[in-house]
């Protein structure tokens, strides 16, 4: 027999209390996603008027950066496994400090990629995965209602950032506004993430035998498990897919519709008080039922919304409607899901593995959106979306099959 040398979750006593961590990663996520990745939404056009360098690629930079998160979350989720989230979200402070000061002083479209890539690192050290890991690693089983809480908090990063984003570019210039972001995350989230989070003990990646010699620790997701590992990295990818693309191709969707640009931008300001609506109504009920009932629950959301719009409903608002609930109770599942499945002690590591397909399909879905819609037009596009969606729900409902086969859920 083998004796690990990894330590359990503290007992509930001796937890850090709630009331202080889940603040800080929520104020923390709200600056990270509004400096990173809603960035763009606001700064694109300044930049591409003051530079003269063509739209698209800059908008680009934000594809490459989620692309470099997508390859090194799970470096960073065995990071956060074996060392805790403190200082891998401290260093993802100071990556995306650096991106944005490279930004700022980006002569060339060259060097204002390279940033994009130093920022993709901050986004895959420091955005909803590596958080979801850290609070699970704290708190164990119990850090179900903490991710949720957290992801009520990130629900408004593009409503607070996007016009503080506005309000910087036209008081300093966007170049200036990249180096006040720069600031705010080495004099805010820094700090922040070192004296107000809990220092938490390293846990060996190996174990003692009886032979005194070290050996290996099992994989975080054992072999006879890897199927369902894949079909449930499967279902969080697919979501991701159809959530970027509506997200950057929105307004294009319904403007065909006859629906005029400022109404459109109305229509869309929808999604995001229906996500955090969403998040709140779970977060309320969540006790009463396993989180594979959102994960369902969220896949028929979007489906239900697509569909709506495929099918141009007058009734546009309902089809956004549900559609952001979908996605605002999505990033609660995809934090809580594998949690109840997997189990703590491995779940960081797992995090980790989920997120880089999920943040690679990210990086490749305005692009993949823009050539449905170039070459099928709104409604085929559309038609594929709703196909794809539909598939995703047929997908959760295998897995909660598997999932009973196995007995990983046992409240379901």
């Amino acid at each position: 027999m083998s004796k690990t040398t990894s330590n359990p979750p503290a007992p509930i006593g001796d937890a850090p209390r709630l009331r202080t961590v889940i603040p800080v990663l929520g104020v923390t996520q709200i600056l990270a996603w509004g400096s990173s990745y809603y960035l763009l939404a606001v700064l694109a056009q300044p930049i591409a008027r003051d530079t003269g360098w063509p739209l698209a690629r800059i908008v680009g930079g934000l594809s490459l950066g989620l692309l470099v998160a997508g390859i090194v979350s799970p470096r960073v989720g065995h990071s956060i496994q074996r060392l805790g989230g403190r200082l891998v979200l401290a260093t993802s402070a100071v990556f995306l400090a650096a991106g944005l000061i490279g930004l700022a002083l980006s002569p060339n479209l060259p060097l204002y990629t390279v940033s994009w890539l130093v920022l993709g690192i901050g986004m895959g050290a420091g955005l909803y995965d590596p958080a979801f890991a850290t609070v699970g690693r704290i708190y164990g089983r119990r850090a179900r209602t903490a991710i949720a809480t957290v992801t009520l908090f990130g629900g408004f990063a593009s409503t607070i950032c996007w016009p503080l984003s506005a309000l910087l570019v036209a008081e300093f210039g966007w170049r200036n506004a990249c180096l006040i972001y720069a600031g705010i995350h080495l004099l805010i989230l820094l700090p922040l993430y070192l004296f107000a989070l809990p220092k938490e003990q390293k846990r060996g990646t190996r174990a003692v035998g009886t032979s005194g010699r070290s050996e290996l620790v099992g994989p975080a997701v054992p072999t006879g498990l890897m199927p369902l590992f894949v079909l449930m990295a499967l279902v969080f990818t697919v979501s991701s897919m159809i959530s970027t693309m509506l997200s950057v191709h929105l307004l294009t969707i319904l403007q065909p519709r006859g629906i005029a640009l400022a109404a459109a931008v109305a229509l869309g300001a929808i999604v995001g008080p229906c996500q955090v609506g969403a998040r709140a109504i779970e977060m309320a009920i969540s006790r009463f039922y396993h989180p594979i009932w959102t994960k369902f629950a969220s896949a028929a959301f979007i489906a239900i919304g697509v569909g709506l719009l495929w099918a141009n409903v007058p009734i546009v608002a309902a089809a956004l409607a549900f559609y952001g609930a979908g996605i605002g109770i999505e990033s609660i599942a995809r934090g809580t899901l594998p949690l109840a499945v997997f189990g703590e002690h491995h779940y960081p590591a797992i995090m980790g593995r989920i997120a880089m397909s999920s943040l690679i399909m990210q990086a490749a879905s305005p692009s993949l959106g823009a050539v449905l819609l170039t070459r099928l037009g709104v409604n085929g596009a559309l038609a594929v979306l709703f196909a794809v969606a539909v598939v995703n729900v047929l997908l959760v409902m295998v897995l909660f099959g598997v999932m009973q086969k196995r007995g990983s859920a046992k409240r379901v």
